[in-house]
């Protein structure tokens, strides 16, 4: 389909051949290419900041002695993720509305007019990023908490025979300590580089922030599905499944050469 002029009461045989022309027309399309730039944007500054903030949560928690607190943060910040984007979205919309609490509060404290969260396109990118970190930085956040609790504590009782803070043996014992296994979830993490998230943009984008929240999938879901160009579509879903492939190749050997993690 990728390849052809599909027409769906054609079928796959008797659809036009056309080669490499949907391929083309991707970066011939103004709204194709700016998909992809949005694309972009948005599964960078995920992978960028639902990296730091999994870490900092971490080694804060981590420095909590009090297990009951320790537990019921870990179970708060974790609930989330289990949480479909459906119910998400939902109550995002309700929150975020013109007459969402968040308005109501701002309105209240500063008196200014509401601020249309999810039909503002400048806003719209920041508001996808961090709800999305919100809702996932719960597992990273285990996952480093796992790593921390097996650092040897004889590191940190050197560091504190030698006169270092709290602060100092964070950063040069935790951290460093921390830095294989950065490493592989950043890495890792390239694989999804045009992966924005189709289901959380779908459930919360409108045609106010086409210009700056649509993305690969939600758009080559209007062009084959609403708009009927099939093969562009495919081609567009190809193209993306082609370079993802790629970069996770790439991410796997960068993986195994800098913190000799291997699948097989």
């Amino acid at each position: 389909m990728a390849f052809q002029d599909y027409k769906p009461w054609l079928g796959i045989t008797g659809s036009r051949w056309i080669g490499l022309d949907n391929f083309e027309r991707i970066f011939q399309y103004k709204e194709a290419t700016q998909a992809i730039i949005n694309t972009l944007i948005i599964a960078v500054s995920k992978i960028i900041v639902g990296i730091i903030v999994p870490i900092v949560m971490a080694i804060l928690l981590s420095e909590i002695r009090n297990m009951g607190i320790k537990k019921s943060v870990q179970t708060l910040v974790y609930l989330p993720h289990f949480l479909s984007w459906v119910t998400v979205a939902g109550l995002m919309i309700d929150i975020l509305g013109l007459d969402g609490g968040i308005n109501h509060i701002l309105t209240r404290i500063f008196g200014n007019d509401p601020i249309y969260f999810l039909g503002d396109p400048d806003l719209f990118r920041f508001t996808v990023v961090i709800s999305d970190v919100w809702k996932s930085f719960g597992f990273g956040m285990i996952v480093y908490l796992a790593t921390i609790a097996g650092i040897n504590p004889s590191y940190y009782e050197a560091a504190e025979i030698d006169g270092a803070t709290r602060r100092q043996q964070i950063r040069y014992v935790t951290l460093p300590s921390m830095l294989p296994m950065i490493i592989v979830i950043s890495t890792l993490s390239l694989g999804n580089i045009l992966d924005a998230g189709f289901d959380q943009v779908f459930n919360l984008y409108n045609p106010l922030v086409y210009s700056t929240g649509d993305i690969i999938d939600t758009y080559v879901y209007r062009s084959s599905l609403l708009n009927g160009q099939y093969g562009f579509g495919t081609a567009v879903g190809l193209f993306k499944s082609g370079i993802s492939l790629i970069l996770i190749v790439v991410s796997y050997r960068l993986a195994y050469k800098y913190a000799n993690y291997k699948i097989f």
